[in-house]
């Protein structure tokens, strides 16, 4: 079904069936041999065939009957006074049925043909709104739509009361969900794992003089219609305790049990019935309550268990910055590894079959240094929980597990104390001391006397305290570690791992991509419908090089106009929504200037900042006559800063207090604005991004690993100024085969970093633009803040302090600046620019890499169903339905 609707598919989505398909058939099907009556067992299942056969009708009326019964019998509301959040959850709940049903059938057929799965670990799933997403992937929207018109509501008002999901924070979350999306879409056998977070990270605020407030971000206030509780799977997680020897191994006992219990997502694929699942983890105590203590008239004992337990799934990454916030940080990643790995195994042991054989099924994904606890679990489980021996063993996890780096700072690669280790996960440690031991005699074996290599490859790293490096322990225990763009795999392979790539470790690049289903078909229907109108056809969506064919007319006056008119009803809705949360009026005729992202120094929103402090100066400088004749922008920031961040914390603050000098200067009125666009999510990028003219990809050159906003602006018909670092490479490449600029490129390159560092640190260079001094000078005079964040800001931009080189990149970026005003005011160039960036964007699909993965680490084949594809031959594989 790729890329091409199948007529049966079309026709239920259209609601054009006039019943709704078979779902499978129990034809041929035996009962197990102990059962003792099997005529009856044969009548039962063939009568629960018969009720469960049918999908869900999907016309208007049913439609409405079934929303207006969830009001009723679901949330057990009156059908005749509902509000917009009783109708949204009514709604989501008539979906989530159709969900379930195709849902269920797509593990049944997996489990019938035995199929090999893909596991895709990760810490972070930034899912977004479901409601919309849902309905476009299945093919129903309109039908909602109109089912909801119909009984006094409004689909966008309704899908307005969804609260983002806080499961997650920046790219690696919004990666792992583009790629469950095109999992699900390119019909792949595959589970998503996490954790179920009680809060997200933080929901954020702005003071009155623009100082970012972390507030609790309880998305789950009013429940989540699209999760359903499993209660029946549910696994022991161990901690602390201590290690005993059987004789024959070892045990692990002792300690405190905490339970993990499985929250499921439905998540359907476009076009076509394959509808996988996002499971997450919610900690829960092993015992609820001690009587015990209450009855002692301790009532806080009496919970304390319960309380502490909760506390692993509760928070999005906390606070590490002290001791006990490192050990609850090690405490979630080895209790949502330890869950899937149990729920792993628990399904590979369905069928008879050894162990050793786990690769054959099973391919584990590790998304970033997080999981990687689970190459050693998986050695426990296989040796003390199984008995297989440790050769056996860890030749069958090393088949099993391959790792995506996400870094090449090597500061940045995670570490554990190995005290905390011994402490929390004794096993395990004794386990990783093993793993070294083994790796480093075989190096030892090959360069005899040379300390230094090993201690580069070694999995403990010396020092006080000693650490467990985390990076070279998913390098040893994976068979593939992949990069994320091509400049950041190879600097991978020579600046991270260099050891490992000499000794022939298999480190590949897999280059990052989004998916076009919810960043261009949903959040951006005016690109969509042009698509789809100018290459005559819809198919684009799940196959984006089609979208090239809008090349052939990027000369045609009328594709021009309709992308102008798109963009400006675009930028018009964003205006609405600045004016509407920051009281800040901007003019959609501005050129709108983005760059929304976490907010961290290698991204050097301090160098965009600075550079709009000198664009707001030099305005000031001109008469009303020159002013006349400078292109207006809007320049918008979006972003959190870690808490514990201070310096990414002062970079808000001094955005913000930028932004009210330039905001309320009336010479300056609509020439320059800046926004700061708090709390940061999706739903808030699904409408910034189609807005954008300009983006801003700024990172020191080597620091970006990738990068995937810069894919979704591009994909939305926006220009980038940026470096060359991460992805920008790769869509220069693609987008500029014309020899006329697309990306509006400044700074340093890679290899020229090191040694700019170091002539700015020793004062061998120095940087001389008086724009920049201006800038910093007027800083330091507490012009746009307060000393408190002035000083640390001033501080950083000195030359022995810049790390990230933005004084030594200030001029270029001006200059790219400057040609960015010069390309934009001539409107029918920038357009056709834009709309030819738009066209060559197929590669930075998430589809193109999952087939990537699919085919070159996970060796998994596209596996579609269809109703009536199912046998359900045996009652017990229908009861445990794969799950």
């Amino acid at each position: 079904m790729q890329g091409k609707r199948t007529r049966s598919f079309q026709d239920l989505a259209a609601g054009k069936v006039s019943a709704p398909e078979p779902r499978y058939s129990v034809t041929g099907h035996t009962t197990p041999q102990e059962s003792v009556n099997s005529e009856a067992d044969a009548k039962r299942n063939n009568l629960l065939a018969s009720l469960m056969s049918q999908y869900l009708a999907r016309d208007v009326p049913a439609i409405q009957r079934q929303i207006v019964g969830h009001v009723e019998y679901t949330l057990a509301r009156t059908r005749y006074n509902f509000d917009d959040f009783g109708a949204y959850q009514a709604t989501a709940l008539s979906v989530r049925d159709r969900l379930i049903e195709s849902w269920n059938d797509t593990q049944q057929f997996f489990t019938e043909r035995d199929v090999k799965r893909v596991y895709y670990l990760s810490l972070e799933f930034l899912m977004g709104r479901y409601l919309t997403n849902a309905l476009m992937n299945v093919g129903i929207n309109s039908q909602f739509a109109e089912a909801l018109q119909g009984i006094g509501y409004d689909m966008e008002r309704v899908a307005d009361q969804e609260r983002d999901p806080g499961l997650g924070n920046g790219g690696l979350g919004r990666l792992a969900a583009c790629f469950m999306d095109s999992l699900a879409t390119l019909n792949y056998p595959a589970w998503g794992y996490g954790i179920r977070y009680k809060y997200g990270m933080f929901f954020q605020k702005l003071d009155p003089e623009g100082h970012q407030l972390e507030m609790p971000d309880y998305w789950l206030t009013h429940g989540n219609p699209w999760e359903i509780e499993r209660l029946d799977v549910t696994y022991p997680i161990r901690f602390y305790g201590h290690v005993e020897s059987t004789g024959e191994g070892f045990k692990w006992v002792g300690g405190d049990v905490v339970r993990a219990v499985a929250y499921d997502s439905p998540i359907p694929g476009y076009d076509t019935y394959n509808t996988l699942n996002l499971r997450l983890w919610s900690a829960q105590p092993a015992k609820e309550f001690d009587l015990g203590s209450f009855s002692r008239g301790d009532y806080y004992g009496a919970v304390a268990t319960k309380e502490e337990s909760e506390k692993i799934s509760s928070v999005l990454y906390p606070n590490d910055s002290t001791d006990g916030g490192k050990e609850l940080r090690l405490k979630q990643q080895f209790f949502f590894v330890s869950a899937t790995l149990q729920d792993a195994l628990r399904r590979f042991l369905k069928h008879d079959r050894p162990l050793t054989e786990l690769p054959t099924k099973v391919a584990i994904q590790l998304n970033d240094t997080h999981p990687t606890i689970g190459i050693v679990e998986l050695m426990r489980l296989l040796m003390d929980g199984h008995g297989l021996g440790w050769t056996a063993a860890w030749e069958t996890v090393r088949k099993v597990f391959s790792y995506t780096n996400h870094t090449v700072l090597p500061e940045a690669l995670e570490k554990w104390s190995v005290g905390l280790m011994e402490k929390l996960l004794p096993r395990h440690m004794q386990i990783i001391y093993e793993i070294n031991r083994r790796h480093l005699a075989t190096i030892a074996s090959k360069y005899p006397g040379d300390g230094a290599k090993m201690q580069r490859m070694s999995i403990i790293e010396d020092g006080y305290p000693k650490m467990v490096r985390m990076a070279n322990l998913a390098v040893v225990g994976s068979h593939t570690v992949n990069g994320v763009a091509a400049i950041h795999s190879g600097l991978v392979a020579t600046r991270l791992f260099p050891d490992f790539a000499a000794e022939g470790y298999r480190i590949l690049n897999m280059t990052n991509g989004v998916t076009p289903r919810r960043w261009v078909q949903q959040a951006n229907p005016a690109l969509s419908d042009i698509i789809s109108r100018w290459i005559e056809t819809d198919e684009w969506v799940s196959n984006f090089e089609l979208a090239r064919g809008l090349e052939s007319y990027v000369n045609n006056a009328d594709l021009q106009r309709e992308f102008a008119d798109a963009k400006k009803a675009n930028k018009e809705r964003l205006a609405a929504v600045i004016k509407s949360t920051c009281g800040i009026e901007v003019s959609p005729d501005a050129l709108f200037d983005i760059q929304i992202k976490r907010i961290h120094e290698y991204k050097r929103q301090l160098l965009n900042i600075l550079g709009v402090i000198a664009r707001y100066n030099s305005l000031k400088r001109m008469s009303p006559e020159e002013r006349a004749k400078q292109v207006p922008r809007v320049v918008i920031f979006g972003g959190k800063a870690a808490a514990a961040y201070t310096q990414a914390k002062h970079i808000i603050r001094l955005i913000n207090g930028v932004g009210k000098v330039v905001n309320n200067d009336g010479d300056i009125g609509d020439l320059l604005k800046v926004v700061f666009m708090a709390n940061y999510c999706v739903s808030l990028a699904e409408v910034i991004i189609p807005a954008n003219d300009i983006s801003e990809h700024i990172s020191t050159a080597g620091m970006e690993a990738s990068g995937t906003s810069n894919m979704k602006f591009v994909m939305n018909g926006g220009l980038i100024i940026g470096t060359m670092d991460g992805a920008n490479i790769e869509i220069r490449e693609e987008t500029e085969k014309d020899g006329e600029e697309h990306m509006f490129v400044f700074g340093l390159l890679t290899p020229e970093v090191d040694g700019a560092r170091e002539a700015l640190k020793f004062g061998e260079q120095k940087v001389s633009d008086g724009r920049l001094e201006e800038a910093i000078k007027q800083i330091s005079s507490n012009m746009y803040c307060g000393p408190e964040t002035s000083g640390p800001i001033a501080s950083a931009l000195q030359p022995y302090n810049d790390y990230y080189l933005v004084t030594r990149d200030f001029s270029s970026y001006m200059d790219a600046q400057d040609r960015v005003d010069a390309s934009y005011k001539d409107q029918t160039e920038w357009i056709k620019k834009c709309i030819l960036s738009v066209a060559r964007m197929g590669k930075f699909s998430s589809d193109r890499t999952i087939r990537e993965y699919a085919e070159k680490i996970w060796d998994v084949e596209q596996t579609p169903f269809t109703p009536g594809s199912i046998s359900y031959k045996d009652p017990a594989s229908a009861k445990a339905n794969g799950k």
